[in-house]
């Protein structure tokens, strides 16, 4: 089952150097429903939109075939090898709601029908090649060239794409928002509060001058606790060794007492400690 094509070659005039634009017509004038498939010995060179479809009965599709523009432009006598083929599938019913690749790979060698198109480089004043459509609408050359079988890996699907620009073409994926990427998201941010908030930078608009006075504030009164426990120390020995000595069972409690410092004075060391720690580390 064949369709009718409108023009039956495809004639590019000149200049090369550009793009090339020729609109080919399928026309499906059977009973059933029917996808094809545009195929080109050079596939590099063209760009076909769209390279393949379904085409209901009484209906046609126009196919947009794109010659890319040339580096060098091929001389005036030169003649043209390209070719393009047009193959194409009735649609039976339990087929009806495949795809096309499903319809062609479940279709057998004889139920695929196969047409053949010229290419042709015409010179810039060159007359459009003819319709071989009568007035009956039949197409004549369909007596003229019959069925083709199956080429050897001569053709190959040209691109789809029609003049598109990479960011046209390549498709964007959309953004994901599930939970896991928002738990990703957020982890930083959390850190980034804590450290934030241990960090003893100007975060309060506090200088680095009152930071250093603080430090040397609380350095002497650390010393000066020191010194106040080294003279309690002395006193005490001096007390001791004035005085008559002790009763034996005194002995051990007076040395612990001598060697222990007071509770307050530990506590307000300890204080400190932590200060110093919390501002600057």
């Amino acid at each position: 089952m064949s369709i009718l094509l409108d023009p039956p070659e495809l004639g590019f005039k000149r200049p090369f150097n550009r793009e090339v634009c020729q609109i080919l017509h399928l026309t499906n004038n059977n009973s059933d429903a029917v996808v094809f498939k545009v195929k080109t010995t050079a596939p590099k060179h063209y760009c076909v939109r769209p390279n393949s479809g379904r085409i209901e009965p009484g209906k046609h599709v126009e196919v947009q075939v794109l010659l890319q523009a040339m580096k060098d432009e091929p001389a005036d006598d030169a003649k043209c090898k390209d070719k393009f083929l047009v193959q194409t599938v009735a649609v039976t019913k339990d087929m009806e709601f495949a795809n096309v690749g499903s319809i062609f790979e479940k279709a057998t060698k004889s139920a695929i029908q196969e047409r053949k198109i010229r290419v042709l480089w015409l010179a810039p004043d060159a007359p459009e090649p003819e319709s071989h459509e009568n007035a009956n609408g039949t197409n004549a050359l369909e007596d003229e060239l019959p069925a083709y079988s199956s080429p050897k890996g001569d053709f190959e699907t040209p691109a789809a794409g029609l003049g598109k620009s990479p960011e046209e073409s390549s498709p964007i994926p959309p953004p994901n928002f599930n939970e896991h990427a928002q738990r990703e998201f957020s982890t930083p941010q959390v850190s980034d509060s804590k450290s934030s908030a241990k960090s003893p930078t100007p975060s309060n608009g506090k200088s680095n001058t009152e930071w250093e006075a603080r430090l040397s504030e609380a350095n002497a009164q650390i010393q000066r606790l020191k010194d106040k426990i080294a003279d309690q120390g002395l006193r005490q020995r001096k007390i001791g060794g004035d005085s008559e000595k002790p009763p034996a069972g005194f002995v051990q409690q007076a040395q612990s007492i001598e060697a222990g410092v007071p509770v307050k004075i530990v506590a307000s060391l300890c204080l400190l400690s932590f200060l110093i720690a919390y501002f600057f580390f």
